[in-house]
């Protein structure tokens, strides 16, 4: 049987029907989402961050359990999916990995806002992410996502974004700003940290029960996991990494199980000869 990594996504992979599966497969979560966010938040995705990580991290949890809860080998989320594979791995309740995450939310839609002008431009194109330092930094800008060989996603100032977005040209790469509330994965959400590392140590946490889970902060097992996931909001995500070492550990097959195909598109670019499935 092939060695299986299960895929929790991250913001950006939200689809019309996923509330229509939470209240089909989890029609409880529902509740509970709408209990710890005050409203219904499927129905404010679009109005920022706050809203979509919930709404996200409930229709992973649900898009899991209509696959049956399968465990695999391995488990990763992108970002906002971390909090997700730690609830299917046992290493945290789901009540208050919710909680986790519409605080996570909260504080880092709250942080964009006062922290300035900040947002994200993703870099697309061939070498992406060869080139991913280097047009970040001359221009003010962190490297907040490291998705695939084609796609990096950096953050900052958007005052950096124009000159960015030029020497990316010049490199045959397309830039793009992203619809995002503020600079996050950037030291622009630094305020965020010591709130969401307060809550973290509120919560109980335990080593994970039938599966190795990654952590996308080190591209490596997760070791420190309140650690890393506040570390999380400030460091980027190296995703492109996290599946080349979860390949190199033996994963023949991966799975994602939220909504969207966005983790899906990001194996296809980076791994080839892998068996590839979702909810």
């Amino acid at each position: 049987m092939a060695v299986t990594a299960i895929l929790f996504p991250g913001q950006g992979s939200q689809t019309p029907e996923m509330r229509e599966t939470v209240a089909e497969v989890r029609p409880d979560l529902l509740l509970l989402a709408e209990e710890i966010v005050g409203e219904d938040p499927f129905a404010r995705v679009e109005d920022g961050t706050k809203f979509a990580q919930p709404a996200i991290f409930c229709a992973s949890l649900a898009g899991w359990a209509a696959l049956g809860r399968p465990s695999g080998s391995f488990m990763a989320g992108h970002s906002l999916g971390e909090l997700a594979a730690l609830v299917a791995a046992g290493c945290l309740r789901e009540r208050d990995g919710l909680e986790l995450v519409a605080l996570r939310g909260k504080l880092m839609q709250d942080s964009g806002e006062r922290a300035g002008d900040g947002s994200m431009l993703a870099l697309l194109g061939a070498g992406a992410a060869d080139h991913a330092h280097e047009l970040a930094e001359p221009h003010g800008l962190a490297v907040a996502n490291d998705n695939s060989p084609h796609q990096v996603v950096l953050s900052g100032d958007r005052a950096g974004f124009e000159s960015a977005s030029a020497s990316a040209k010049e490199l045959g790469l397309r830039a793009m700003e992203l619809p995002v509330t503020g600079a996050f994965h950037s030291p622009m959400m630094a305020e965020a940290v010591p709130q969401f590392s307060a809550a973290l140590e509120r919560v109980e946490i335990w080593a994970p029960e039938h599966a190795t889970v990654f952590s996308a902060v080190t591209a490596a097992p997760f070791e420190d996991i309140r650690e890393q996931l506040a570390q999380a909001l400030i460091r980027p995500v190296r995703w492109r990494e996290t599946l080349l070492a979860m390949h190199e550990r033996g994963a023949e097959r991966f799975v994602e199980v939220g909504p969207g195909r966005v983790l899906t598109g990001l194996v296809k670019r980076t791994l080839r000869d892998v068996e590839l499935a979702s909810a």
